[in-house]
């Protein structure tokens, strides 16, 4: 029922885009906004204790997915603005709580700016994993890789009985 309501939720928010014949970039723009607060509101509820939470030894613990997510961002942000990754550090690495919200928030930030480019700059060519693509692929394969994580988010939350963002009301 839950992945029936995202994808409904999806529809209409894509739907008022193309009854306003919004911009490229402005299409995909309201589902990054809407996995990007997803994620940072998991971020900010999941207590510090539970980012060392690991459901099983193949895959990351939570502190380790939301890294993952900050680095990631980084990396697909600043190809888009043809910029130097900023990063400056491995995320996954980080252990604490506040640095890694912190890192979510501030690669959410940096990304917001790559969301704000003009069509035309969205429409041009780029090269991703060894792809061509655009700016504009880039930027729905960043807002894809987030809605794929927050579904491992959501899955983590439920294995430790917590409502994730997606569900509360």
């Amino acid at each position: 029922m839950r992945s029936f309501s995202l994808a409904a939720l999806a529809v209409l928010i894509a739907a008022p885009a193309a009854a306003q014949q919004q911009t490229a970039v402005g299409s995909v723009q309201p589902l990054y906004e809407l996995v990007r607060g997803y994620i940072q509101r998991a971020a900010e509820q999941v207590p510090e204790a539970e980012y060392s939470f690991q459901p099983t030894p193949e895959v990351r613990t939570f502190g380790r997915l939301l890294g993952h997510i900050a680095n990631a961002r980084y990396m697909f942000c600043s190809m888009i603005k043809g910029e130097e990754n900023p990063a400056g550090r491995n995320f996954e690495e980080v252990t604490v709580k506040a640095d890694l919200v912190a890192a979510v928030t501030a690669s959410a930030q940096y990304c917001d700016e790559a969301y704000a480019i003009s069509d035309a700059r969205a429409l041009e060519a780029l090269t991703l994993f060894d792809r061509p693509t655009s700016r504009l692929g880039a930027l729905v394969l960043n807002a894809m890789h987030d809605m794929e994580h927050y579904g491992n988010i959501v899955t983590y939350m439920r294995l430790k009985g917590m409502t994730p963002p997606s569900s509360q009301r």
